[in-house]
């Protein structure tokens, strides 16, 4: 089974939820990651730093640089892939994981949640995947995987929140353009989206709550499919918008159910999931009875 030892990724949000699990999932290969966020300091309500995310690296059994950067700013973002570069000598794959988000409707929506959802959602994974690109046409393998999701035009997804779903939809956007750009230089851009829930700070403290999250899977399923799809030839696979369960099934998985955070509970559906993309056979959202 392939891989990722050796490998240096570069992960915009890494220190904490699916951004730190991916990267833990790849330290236990032996990569190299670098870490790119803003937390430097312990926040009240949400757990871990860059810091904190970089000693969890290490002793998983990769390599670890903690990076300050806030990619609105093209500038943090350059600096920080510059860093990364000297740091391991260049670049294999880029995750750009980094998101805000605030479910309102038009008229709630302040224009400074505006702006930061598309300044970070958007605009950041385009900073983001256009610095790292020319170090990416050198490496073997060089992948791009955003956190977005499929783009489907159904007018439901947009009914009440059509700032965030405008900010997410251009990160899958990026996807859809990029994979056709620099084909020829293969560098694969694809997209990943959890089916359900997935057990973090955002469905904690700004979606759910407390009991939100025993509606959940576990970061485990992101981190198990983003670490299968960074392992597949460059080449051969981009251009796609991967929904977890699906794809890990396509990739011979069967037990879903350990993913699970409460067995007793039914999952909570995640937004922009396309109704043409059913669960995999055999897979239930439903409680475990």
């Amino acid at each position: 089974m392939a891989d990722l030892k050796g490998k240096t990724l570069f992960i915009t949000g890494a220190s904490r939820g699916i951004g730190l699990g991916i990267a833990l999932r790849a330290a236990r290969d032996g990569a190299n990651v670098a870490i790119a966020a803003k937390t430097a300091e312990p926040h009240p309500k949400l757990k871990g730093t860059i810091y904190s995310a970089a000693e969890e690296i290490e002793a998983a059994g990769g390599k670890a640089l903690p990076l300050v950067v806030d990619v609105r700013s093209p500038e943090h973002v350059k600096e920080a892939v510059a860093k990364t570069v000297a740091e391991f000598g260049g670049i294999d794959i880029c995750i750009n994981n980094a998101s805000a988000i605030a479910m309102t409707g038009t008229l709630q929506t302040k224009m400074t949640r505006y702006d930061l959802m598309h300044q970070v959602n958007t605009r950041g994974t385009f900073v983001t995947s256009q610095a790292c690109i020319p170090y990416l046409k050198e490496a073997q393998n060089p992948h791009v995987l955003n956190l977005s999701p499929p783009l489907d035009m159904d007018p439901k997804w947009f009914r009440g929140n059509v700032a965030y779903t405008m900010a997410k939809f251009g990160m899958s956007m990026c996807v859809l353009g990029m994979a056709e750009e620099f084909r020829e230089d293969g560098i694969a851009f694809n997209a990943l989206w959890p089916r359900t829930g997935i057990a973090t700070a955002a469905i904690e403290f700004a979606l759910a709550g407390e009991d939100g999250l025993k509606l959940c899977r576990s970061i485990d399923i992101m981190s198990d499919a983003a670490h299968a799809v960074l392992t597949k030839p460059s080449r051969e696979f981009t251009g796609n918008f991967l929904i977890d369960d699906t794809f890990l099934y396509g990739e011979g998985e069967r037990d879903f159910d350990k993913y699970r955070v409460d067995p007793t509970k039914d999952l909570m559906q995640d937004f922009f999931v396309p109704d043409a993309m059913p669960p995999p056979p055999g897979v239930s959202l439903l409680a475990k009875t």
